[in-house]
């Protein structure tokens, strides 16, 4: 009997083994694929992150009720779904990089805890409920709290940019005032970081603040229970915690061979085992630690539909019904939200993003085509489009301006609300239109000429254009002067105008939406055109 008791020990130890190792690879992958979702010198990008959001259930499932359509970019998710009702929470325990970095910062941030209790387990569920009849009224949320969503956009928006930022800082700093035996190993250590991990220029975002804090608080939040996160608030984990309680593996405790030590609860990393040692398969992740510390080793996973009574789900009814119901309040709260009310003149999207209403539907606010954006031009979006448009990408010209040559945005959406458009397309594409204020253009302020905005301009056919006027100057002297002018037919409306602009503060020219491709609601006057007063 000591003798199946030690094997067992041993498998079960080789088991957790095995979990760490897929682990590290699995997180290791996600970071060099975060790291590949950048420009590097190419038109393409082939290993992008991507894929981490075609793989998420819960946002295939949010995504294609409130797009009313399948995406089939999304179907690998379906693995995951069956990976969950075949081997439980596996997903969790050994391939999620969020969670393998929160158990990476237990040293760092847990706080040593004697009650392992999961604190409000109905939540996540609540949650869960909450997102999909949201999404059944056409209000995607799933991107503000998605695990995946939360970790890529912290990093691409906060943490990478700052880690850049901090790292050239250092190194210029010991470059301009090390000694030489010191610089001698700092330079070439530059030079790999520059090549291998930090990105190729340094970008600056809006709401990088609250994406970063969003980040480290589900880290800070190991502080009240280990992976609080992932077993109380986790809308993805919880979904499949539901997959897993009628899945066909269970966790099977010996009960008449249990000495009662209770270190299997003690152990859970997620709380599933209660102190009556009832296993709770919805947070159960495989991970295999009840199962080493067990000193007589009486517990193990059996293949059944029966095993370890699970808690009901209904016992938190009233909670479920008042998520779905404060999720239909949003439907008319909503429908008649600013941007609802203005099919026009909103915010600039990117070039082949899907019309206003189903661009937010299929977004799920990853940041991976800010991320990769090479001219700094997209940013999260505040409240510029309603609360529903949070964090989703919108062209800020002042900050930077959309590449003519590049598509790489549209290469790296994970749900097609940014199309992959050739380069041609891409060029022809009108995401906006260029407007010049004449209170502040020099030319037309001022008297003076410039030519900045025409000498960027990029379409072949320049959209800016000048017409020669004789004016009276500030000394009082006629002089010719260049005044610009956009053609709107040739206007993309790239936005390098109003980037390379060279007055501070707010530019002389300036990039709206109007006319763009993509909302035909969105017209612009001919020029021989007279209007009404409406």
């Amino acid at each position: 009997m000591n003798g199946a008791r030690s094997g067992s020990s041993h498998r079960f130890r080789l088991l957790r083994w095995s979990r760490r190792i897929s682990q590290a690879l699995f997180v290791g992958l996600f970071l060099y694929l975060f790291i590949s979702t950048d420009y590097s010198g190419s038109d393409t990008i082939n290993q992008a992150v991507n894929v981490l959001f075609r793989i998420d259930p819960l946002l295939a499932l949010v995504t294609m009720l409130a797009a009313r359509t399948v995406i089939a970019l999304m179907a690998p998710a379906l693995l995951v779904v069956f990976l969950s009702l075949v081997a439980g929470r596996t997903f969790c325990g050994w391939l999620c990089p969020l969670g393998t970095l929160l158990d990476a910062s237990r040293p760092l941030v847990t706080a040593r805890r004697t009650d392992n209790r999961t604190l409000w387990p109905w939540l996540g569920t609540t949650i869960l409920v909450f997102l999909v009849v949201a999404a059944l009224v056409r209000v995607p949320l799933a991107g503000y709290v998605d695990p995946f969503s939360i970790l890529v956009r912290g990093l691409a928006v906060a943490i990478y940019p700052s880690f850049n930022a901090a790292a050239d800082t250092f190194f210029t700093l010991t470059y301009q005032h090390g000694p030489d035996f010191i610089n001698a190993v700092t330079e070439p250590l530059y030079g790999v970081l520059r090549d291998t991990v930090l990105p190729f220029t340094q970008h600056y975002f809006d709401l990088a603040l609250i994406s970063g804090v969003m980040l480290i608080g589900v880290f800070l939040l190991e502080l009240i229970r280990r992976r609080f996160f992932c077993r109380t608030i986790c809308p993805l984990g919880s979904m499949l915690g539901l997959c897993a309680s009628v899945g066909v593996m269970r966790l099977r405790g010996g009960d008449d061979e249990c000495g009662n030590c209770r270190l299997c609860g003690a152990t859970c990393r997620m709380g599933a085992i209660d102190a009556e040692r009832r296993i709770d398969m919805r947070f159960c992740i495989v991970c295999m630690d009840c199962l080493v510390r067990c000193p007589r080793q009486v517990i193990d996973f059996t293949v059944s539909r029966t095993g370890a009574p699970q808690p009901a789900i209904s016992s938190r009814r009233r909670q479920l019904v008042a998520a779905g119901a404060a999720a239909l309040a949003l439907a008319p709260l909503l429908g008649v939200s600013r941007v609802r009310a203005r099919p026009a003149g909103g915010p600039i999207r990117p070039p082949g993003a899907l019309a206003e209403a189903e661009f937010l539907q299929r977004c799920v606010r990853c940041a991976e085509c800010i991320q990769v954006c090479i001219g700094n031009a997209l940013q999260p979006a505040w409240l510029e489009s309603g609360f529903e448009g949070i964090f989703s990408p919108h062209l800020v010209a002042r900050t930077g301006y959309c590449e003519f040559n590049c598509t790489l945005c549209g290469q790296v959406c994970p749900t097609g609300a940014i199309k992959h458009l050739t380069l041609t397309d891409k060029q022809t594409t009108k995401i906006g239109t260029a407007w010049f204020d004449t209170t502040r253009c020099l030319p037309y302020a001022r008297e003076v000429s410039c030519i900045v905005c025409e000498e960027h301009c990029p379409t072949p056919d320049k959209a800016i254009k000048f017409q020669l006027v004789e004016v009276i100057d500030q000394f009082g002297v006629r002089v010719l002067v260049k005044q610009p002018y956009v053609i709107d037919e040739l206007c993309i409306g790239c936005g390098i105008c109003e980037t390379k602009c060279p007055l501070p503060g707010a530019s002389a020219v300036r990039v709206t939406s109007e006319g763009e491709s993509r909302n035909p609601d969105s017209f612009l006057p001919q020029r021989s055109e007279d209007l009404g007063y409406g």
